[in-house]
């Protein structure tokens, strides 16, 4: 048996952190909410290049802030000469509307840009976006929630599902507390983060029944401390290998992936987090035992 570091002597601190955690995210999320982007809340988004020198992102936001547009986003995007803007004001109505914004912002800024992209999303289809990016989280959730169920106990299954939510509300609620722009990449994310955190829930669960089987001598409390030590070199060499790839993207992959990695990053430290001290104290506080494996077999 391999029993090298004490996890189990942490879970009572751990699990007072986490519950502050997701009860800080929870009211970030009721009272301040999250940052929509265009997807989302509808509006226009435009890629500007400078083509011969560079403009200052405060000199286009003044520029833009002229015309009306409702809430202005700019920022760089890739390199200095590439800048994402987005703002509220949507007008399909008018045929000339991006026109008019280039030929406003060339008599302030010069000619010396030219637009790369535009993207229009109405609010019917910002709201469909939501409201279909919402369905795919609670659809996701549920079909874990029915795979675990299945797989193992109960207790397993509830401390795989606490887990989930553990990663996903705590990672929504920094992305409020930041004000990180939530769009269609993010809910991606945190699909996979779903997938993650459940893999590898699932592996140390597969340990933990394994060893109920072999030491019916041993209390669960300690069990799950050998079975994370046993599962500990898979465990952070799968998160190592993971975070060195999201780091690459995050700092090497551009603006428009910034947003994506950030949330694949921490919902890998969530997931690996989550799989020690969430899903394992709760077969712990169930007191889960060989007789509970046998007995759900039997039946």
């Amino acid at each position: 048996m391999n029993n090298r570091i004490s996890f189990n002597k942490f879970y009572k601190l751990f699990n007072i952190i986490s519950s502050l955690l997701i009860i800080l995210s929870i009211v970030l999320l009721v009272f301040k909410g999250l940052n929509f982007g265009v997807d989302f809340k509808g509006g226009t988004l435009i890629e500007l290049r400078t083509t011969d020198k560079i403009i200052s992102v405060s000199n286009i936001r003044d520029s833009l802030n002229q015309l009306n547009l409702g809430d202005v986003s700019v920022k760089n995007f890739g390199t200095d000469q590439d800048y994402l803007i987005k703002f509220e004001k949507k007008d399909f109505n008018n045929p000339d509307f991006i026109s008019d914004i280039k030929n406003k912002l060339a008599s302030s800024l010069g000619n010396s840009f030219e637009f790369r992209r535009v993207e229009n999303v109405g609010p019917k289809v910002s709201s469909e976006l939501l409201k279909s990016g919402i369905i795919a989280i609670v659809l996701s959730l549920a079909a874990m929630l029915v795979y675990i169920w299945i797989r193992f106990e109960w207790q397993f299954s509830l401390g795989a599902i606490l887990a989930l939510f553990h990663d996903v509300i705590i990672t929504l609620g920094i992305f409020s507390l930041f004000s990180l722009e939530i769009n269609l990449s993010i809910v991606a994310a945190v699909l996979t983060i779903v997938g993650y955190s459940m893999n590898d829930t699932v592996v140390i669960f597969d340990r933990v029944r394994e060893n109920l089987r072999k030491y019916s001598d041993i209390k669960i409390f300690d069990l799950t401390n050998i079975s994370i030590n046993e599962t500990l070199s898979r465990t952070i060499i799968t998160s190592a290998t993971t975070l060195l790839a999201l780091f690459s993207i995050f700092l090497f992959g551009g603006e428009i992936l910034k947003g994506f990695s950030l949330a694949m990053i921490l919902g890998v430290f969530f997931g690996t987090y989550s799989s020690i001290y969430i899903a394992n104290p709760i077969l712990v506080f169930l007191q889960v035992s060989q007789k509970t494996i046998l007995k759900e077999e039997k039946d």
